[in-house]
């Protein structure tokens, strides 16, 4: 199977849209509630565009599977080398390494615009393919926010990943604005 990952264009933001609607509406990962409508969708592609940050997909067989991109953490301008990024995959193309590799793509080109902290915000402490995938891909936690989602009729937690990329800390700033 061949795993192509490459820079979203907007025609492929109909089959992320498909993607991020079936775990909103079956999943814990993400904690909206309603999928957001194909405009907001849009809106965060642009977003990720604006700021020069990536936003992938991974295709296999001319076919989007998955999608990963990174948007600034915060907006206050001390954060600016940090990015927090999201990564998700259709169910029924999971196990496949499309996730691995989104992950590996994603590092490279947020090292390459210079950013020195990756966040992850991971939904649902229960959700442990997610962590192992995080672990895997050079993260670690940081820590729980315990009880923060409420979702499914159940409270849910926030697991905190961190990963530093390029020279981390060891340089006073990166080459990103």
């Amino acid at each position: 199977m061949d795993i192509v990952t490459r820079t979203a264009v907007e025609t492929d933001l109909k089959a992320v849209h498909a993607i991020y609607a079936q775990e909103v509406l079956h999943g814990t990962a993400s904690f909206e509630l309603d999928p957001p409508t194909p405009a907001l969708i849009a809106e965060r592609w642009q977003m990720a565009k604006n700021a020069g940050l990536p936003y992938l997909v991974a295709q296999i067989n001319d076919r989007v599977a998955g999608f990963a991109y990174a948007l600034p953490y915060r907006s206050r301008p001390a954060y600016r080398y940090t990015v927090e990024h999201s990564i998700y995959v259709e169910a029924d193309s999971r196990r496949q390494g499309i996730g691995a590799r989104l992950f590996g793509d994603l590092i490279d080109a947020c090292t390459a615009w210079g950013a020195r902290q990756m966040i992850g915000i991971i939904g649902d402490s229960a959700n442990a393919a997610s962590i192992r995938a995080h672990e895997h891909a050079g993260f670690r936690q940081v820590g729980t926010l315990e009880n923060v989602g409420w979702k499914f009729d159940r409270w849910l937690d926030s697991v905190i990943v961190q990963r530093t990329l390029g020279p981390g800390n060891g340089e006073p700033r990166g080459g990103c604005q």
